[in-house]
């Protein structure tokens, strides 16, 4: 074991291994962030049509096309998202980024279709008296799910976000497959130079369990503060 660990820190720190590894952290946390951002985004807007389409023939249009998209991301694997939009979706629209946006944008839409259901659960779980009250005070519908519903929708719905942003930062694990040096990947070819594959995927999998951990004890925090300002108000 002592050598393994010898090839493991050479090739760490001699060889400047450590700079591939924050090079990958930086990658992951990138697409983890700006994927669950967009997510967020796309989610509010898909679960607002959902909604609205109980009381408009338009929005009951436009939700068939969220049906359909909440489908697809949720009924296929994150990777077949991924080589799909890589290898044929933004050749097709001739849209060239670099494959860290591809992974975001890729990493959001997934996101979206989970963050959708989730927000329209948070938003149903609204008292129906909160938006009637915003419409006898009158204001628009829109002003008050803006105003009213959706902060409302945002504490019940938090514990549920929370874990899909855990959810997707551990899922950026497969993002080298469209040619990503990742936190896994910076950690793959540390093991590949090496031949030593023991140390680097258990400090991996600890580096993981770190950030899962500090991210639930952070979502926690949150959690208990909006509890406090709750039961202050």
């Amino acid at each position: 074991m002592a050598s393994k660990w010898h090839k493991f820190v050479v090739a760490f720190i001699d060889n400047n291994g450590y700079k591939t590894v924050l090079g990958g952290l930086k990658v992951t946390a990138k697409i983890a962030l700006f994927g669950f951002l967009i997510g967020v985004v796309i989610g509010i807007i898909v679960a607002l049509v959902k909604i609205a389409a109980r009381r408009s023939k338009v929005a009951s249009g436009f939700s068939v096309i969220g049906d359909v998209y909440v489908g697809f991301f949720r009924g296929t694997p994150i990777v077949v998202q991924l080589l799909i939009g890589h290898f044929v979706l933004f050749p097709l629209i001739g849209l060239k980024v670099d494959s860290v946006l591809e992974a975001k944008l890729i990493f959001g839409m997934n996101s979206g279709a989970y963050v959708s259901e989730i927000m329209r659960s948070g938003v149903l779980s609204v008292d129906i008296g909160q938006t009637e009250a915003g419409r006898a005070i009158g204001l628009g519908y829109g002003t008050t799910m803006r105003r009213i519903v959706l902060p409302q929708a945002f504490k019940n719905s938090l514990p549920a976000l929370g874990n899909e942003l855990i959810a997707l930062t551990k899922d950026t694990s497969v993002a080298s497959f469209i040619a990503l040096v990742d936190l896994t990947q910076s950690f793959r070819l540390l093991a590949s130079g090496t031949y030593e594959f023991i140390i680097p995927y258990l400090i991996l999998a600890l580096i993981y369990l770190v950030i899962v951990i500090a991210m639930t004890i952070i979502i926690k925090l949150i959690e208990r503060r909006l509890r406090k300002s709750d039961r202050q108000h």
